[in-house]
């Protein structure tokens, strides 16, 4: 591995941005470290640390971390397309996770309602029987 040979931090963010892409989670978050690590050293290529970092908290589904970076790159560089389109793609993910939590709270609900409503109905058919 070259950048195990040569740790210079333009080998470190190359490792570091290929594992911004991983589906390991233990990797996506060790991405995530080593380009904060970069962008507190002073790398030149902070908006690339910054975009790598954004995307790895995406996979993480760290919506509200992602979103937030995506911003501070665009504040910076408003024309930044990648940055502005994962920004709209984790708004739109943590939209839908939020969906998805209320939906699965309202399910639950209905559940514990229903379960209710049959401890109810056996208790009345029991006492009825008496």
């Amino acid at each position: 591995m070259a950048c195990a040979k040569d740790p210079s931090p333009d080998n470190t963010f190359q490792y570091a941005f290929c594992l911004s892409k991983s589906t390991e989670r233990s990797e996506l978050r060790y991405a995530v470290t080593i380009l904060d690590g970069l962008v507190k050293e002073g790398y030149e290529h902070q908006l690339d640390c910054a975009y790598g970092s954004a995307v790895a908290l995406y996979l993480l589904r760290e919506y509200d971390r992602c979103r937030s970076r995506c911003e501070a790159i665009l504040r910076t560089n408003p024309d930044n397309r990648v940055a502005s389109e994962l920004h709209l793609a984790c708004m739109a993910a943590a939209e839908e996770a939020d969906a998805q939590k209320f939906k699965d709270v309202a399910l639950g609900s209905t559940a514990v309602a229903v379960g209710v409503g049959l401890i109810a109905g056996v208790a009345s058919l029991m006492l009825a029987k008496r």
